[in-house]
């Protein structure tokens, strides 16, 4: 086994010359984003790595990534060391993808994705049975919570986080062997989203709104109150059964599922869309209420109004529900910004199939993270580094 400090010595050995990988674009793109690794053989695998990831075809393993590069026997090592043991962060690699992202055009709002990584097995660090929504099945997998900067057409992951829970939270043999911090504990996906903005909140440019669609998640309000007291405008997809107070005033209106004091209360307002690339814009009729949160026992009465919206279709029923801050004027932006909600998993669907998502093991708690950083980057520069 070769040590995180010898990978230093396999440089010269390695056969790859980064001057020719994927030309001078990459090279300039990769001293950017992995400018603050200490050494230098740490930029220069950082940089092999993402060469690899865009040159090889199909399954992006570790042996397939340093026969892209290298001819070199010790290439794979280097690699494989590089993600799983080399001592680097990965937070300021993604802080300068999002600066990168940022430069290249103007950010219309921040979404917030899942990424369900099926693993074999339960070595890999935070591997455990949780329930995918788009594939209607549950995995054994690892689930990490992203934030992504809606760029355009492009939604460019910016920050990761990985969901810990049942035995991972307390089995300290599992924590020592994937190497999980003390600091890190389960933590519900409200929690997780809301970390995801405050960070993005502290190292992009602007503050922009919060989209998601969690139609399926449950446990919405202590997100939507924490994202409406610290300020941020947010437009979110919620389930059809989310139990909802109707009316402006507090201390009046029923409590019920979104959807009956959508369908059984709403006004019909007529919104115009934006349509898809190449056509024409269509109006369509929008179904809105006020409503607040039902009351929680540690913060007492809810107090402030939301908007609850849904596009009507066929019977008059809405097809999406969606919960909004938007004051009343900017209603039509918030809308509009229900297209973005997608974005998401259209990402990591390409991650996945063009970038090598899950092409990694991502044993260890530092694994993933430098994985999911050195993934994100290289579908960034897919995405935006020719445009």
């Amino acid at each position: 086994m070769v040590s995180c400090f010898e990978v230093d010595t396999l440089d010269a050995h390695s056969g790859f010359d980064d001057t020719n990988a994927v030309g001078r674009g990459l090279e300039y793109f990769c001293a950017q984003i992995f400018g603050h690794l200490l050494r230098v053989d740490q930029r220069r695998w950082a940089h092999a790595y993402m060469a690899a990831l865009l040159a090889t075809p199909g399954k992006k393993s570790i042996s397939r990534l340093a026969r892209a590069i290298s001819a070199s026997p010790a290439a794979a090592q280097s690699l494989r060391q590089f993600v799983n043991v080399s001592p680097w962060h990965w937070r300021p690699a993604l802080h300068e993808l999002a600066s990168w992202a940022e430069d290249h055009r103007s950010v219309r709002a921040w979404s917030i994705g899942r990424a369900f990584l099926p693993k074999r097995g339960e070595r890999s660090v935070g591997v455990h049975r949780h329930y995918d929504p788009l594939s209607d099945r549950t995995l054994n997998c690892q689930l990490g919570y992203g934030a992504f900067l809606c760029v355009g057409s492009a939604h460019i992951p910016v920050a990761w986080e990985l969901s810990l829970p049942g035995p991972w939270n307390g089995n300290m043999q599992l924590r020592r062997r994937t190497r999980v911090p003390d600091t890190e504990r389960y933590r519900p996906m409200w929690a997780h989203a809301l970390g995801l903005v405050e960070s993005l909140a502290a190292h992009t440019c602007s503050v922009r709104p919060v989209v998601a669609d969690l139609s399926d998640e449950r446990a919405l309000g202590p997100l939507i109150r924490g994202l409406d007291q610290r300020g941020y405008a947010f437009v979110i997809g919620v389930p059809s059964d989310l139990p909802l107070i109707l009316g402006e005033c507090p201390g009046a209106g029923t409590l019920a599922p979104a959807a009956q004091h959508l369908v059984s209360s709403g006004s019909a307002l007529e919104t115009v869309r934006p349509g898809t690339r190449g056509a024409e814009n269509r109006t369509a009729p929008v179904l809105s209420v006020p409503v607040r949160l039902p009351a929680l026992p540690s913060v007492g009465p809810a107090m402030d109004l939301y908007r609850l919206f849904g596009q009507t279709v066929a019977g008059g029923f809405p097809d999406r529900i969606w919960i909004t801050n938007f004051p009343h004027r900017s209603f039509r932006e918030a809308v509009g910004l229900t297209e973005l909600a997608a974005g998401p998993a259209t990402a990591v669907s390409a991650m996945a199939r063009w970038f090598g998502l899950f092409d990694f093991e991502g044993r260890s708690f530092p694994g993933w993270h430098h994985h999911m950083t050195l993934v994100s980057a290289a579908y960034a520069y897919g995405r935006l580094g020719n445009a």
